[in-house]
């Protein structure tokens, strides 16, 4: 039988293995084989008969040092920082971050709010971090940060959609659907986009852009949709006509601006503007120029013809 077990195979009166002094042995009881070398090693040490090795004093104080100042550090919030820079300096240092999705926002903006320093470790950096960072862009719907080992961060956005730009007073903004504000107007592509004024425009313009674009040729040809009064519209043309719209019918009115301006060319004469307020007549204003060449005409007289004198028989 291995198992060691104290009292067994001593006369009666026999010592007993002692731990520092103080007895181990109990009638019949056996340890458990995981702690019998310990046990063995400690009772040896208690009467003098274990060595320890040597330099084992310099590494247990090597030991205690490297504790003290984990525990030091984890006190004073330097974990992270210790962490940080021994593992970038092995092999985990970001040396390559991959941007996917973005359109309107610019790489330099994405990569600054990463708050890399060039020895930043992969293992300590804190994705969700910088997700949150990200996610505060004007332009970003959605953002996701994706760690690659062993040096490379992934990107990936999904970026705000274009509606319309909106202007109030001296401010242009990008705008969603919605009406909710993107950003400011900043040039490029965004100058495409459907121009919007005045207040309300944006709650409005979705479904009035829509009966606007079943009519290309005349969609193709507004510059401006101006709300007025937030009650109806005003169309600026690109020749500067403005077209003023009627509070309700507007479907109507612009099925019936279409049809005078195929069959009279319309939109393409001297005039400043076409009023369809009312209902039961259309209002031309002509334009200064053509208003003093219609004035002129309408005061020119046409010369008297001379009569000829009675002949008498």
């Amino acid at each position: 039988m291995s198992a060691l077990k104290w009292g067994q195979g001593k006369g009666k009166g026999a010592a007993g293995p002692a731990l520092f002094g103080l007895p181990l042995s109990s009638g019949h009881f056996v340890l458990p084989r995981v702690l019998r070398r310990p046990v063995r090693v400690l009772a040896r040490l208690g009467v003098g008969e274990f060595q320890a090795p040597r330099f084992s004093a310099a590494m247990m104080s090597a030991v205690l040092l490297v504790s003290s100042s984990a525990y030091g550090a984890y006190l004073g919030g330097h974990v992270d920082g210790i962490v940080q820079s021994i593992t970038a300096r092995t092999g985990f240092a970001v040396d390559q971050v991959k941007v996917v999705g973005n359109r309107q926002t610019s790489e330099i903006d994405i990569l600054d709010r990463l708050e890399l320093d060039g020895w930043t470790s992969l293992i300590g950096f804190d994705a969700e971090a910088a997700r949150e960072r990200i996610a505060t862009l004007p332009w970003i719907e959605v953002a996701a940060v994706r760690k690659v080992y062993p040096h490379t961060l992934e990107v990936r956005v999904e970026e705000r959609e274009p509606f319309a730009l909106w202007q109030q007073g001296d401010e242009l903004s990008v705008i969603e659907k919605n009406g909710a504000v993107i950003a400011p107007f900043s040039g490029g592509k965004q100058v495409l986009l459907p121009l919007l004024i005045g207040v309300g425009a944006p709650a409005k313009a979705p479904d009035f852009l829509v009966k606007v674009e079943k009519y290309p040729e005349l969609a193709s040809r507004i510059k401006g949709f101006v709300r007025v009064g937030e009650r109806r519209w005003d169309l600026k043309l690109d020749n500067g006509i403005t077209v003023k719209l009627p509070e309700d019918g507007e479907d109507q009115a612009i099925a019936e601006l279409v049809k005078m301006d195929q069959d009279k060319g319309l939109l393409s004469r001297d005039i400043a503007a076409v009023d369809m307020r009312l209902t039961d007549r259309l209002v031309v204003q002509l334009t200064p120029e053509a208003a003093t060449q219609r004035e002129a005409a309408l005061n020119e007289k046409p010369k008297s013809l001379k009569r000829k004198p009675e002949t008498k028989i």
